[in-house]
């Protein structure tokens, strides 16, 4: 992967039902997009970051924080039912429009904060000649096979994942998407479609992988944020 070309690809849609503005509001005082633009610089020239957004608010921030948006997305891929293969697909369209073609994209949400340039670099150093998408994951707080269950149709919960285990730490361990990394290779993601490739994981630590999705998200980042030895 040594000087392969990449798209390290931001998306911030501007609609944002649980928590209005999400993707810019504040977290220990800067926008929440502030945290993976930032990482990103450590990795990445200017040119090959890009915000995907559909929103004039959001351009304004990521401009001031001092990244170019280099196109605002169509109402077609900025809905909340848009998939974030689209997203990326329509990003690489549109710099190869511009003549620039891009061996992989590095996904980079903004809903993952902690999520630092370290964690980047070594999620795109696992990308081998056979491996077309890396995701960062963390160890499961919610084990399958020891707290997780289904209710049955006589409504009775049973295991979700079937075996005997008195101790948590005797279950197989079980991974969980944290939603900070994926990096895909673009030939691979445009012929099959991120659904049909073989996921590598790349394993975060838990306190680097708090994923942002309500209030209560932010009040634990910003604990976190605070209190680095936590």
């Amino acid at each position: 992967m040594k000087n392969s070309k990449i798209l390290y690809v931001i998306p911030a849609r501007g609609g944002s039902k649980g928590v209005p503005n999400k993707n810019i509001k504040l977290l220990s005082g800067k926008p929440l997009i502030y945290y993976s633009i930032v990482e990103a610089l450590k990795v990445a020239n200017k040119a090959d970051i890009c915000v995907s957004t559909d929103s004039m608010e959001i351009k304004k921030v990521v401009e001031e924080i001092g990244l170019e948006v280099p196109f605002l997305r169509p109402d077609e891929i900025a809905s909340d039912t848009a998939t974030t293969e689209s997203v990326l697909v329509h990003a690489l369209n549109y710099y190869k429009s511009k003549g620039i073609a891009y061996e992989f994209v590095v996904l980079l949400q903004p809903t993952s904060p902690l999520r630092k340039a370290i964690h980047i670099k070594e999620a795109i150093e696992l990308i081998e000649d056979d491996v077309n998408l890396v995701i960062s994951v963390k160890e499961t707080d919610a084990n399958p096979y020891y707290v997780l269950f289904q209710e049955n149709e006589a409504g009775i919960l049973e295991k979700s994942k079937k075996g005997v285990f008195t101790r948590r730490q005797d279950c197989p361990v079980v991974y969980e998407l944290n939603g900070a990394v994926y990096v895909i290779r673009t030939s691979k993601l445009l012929e099959l479609g991120y659904q049909k490739l073989q996921m590598k994981k790349y394993l975060m630590p838990k306190r680097a992988s708090i994923d942002i999705d309500d209030l209560i998200d932010f009040k634990i980042a910003e604990v976190l944020m605070e209190n680095p030895n936590l």
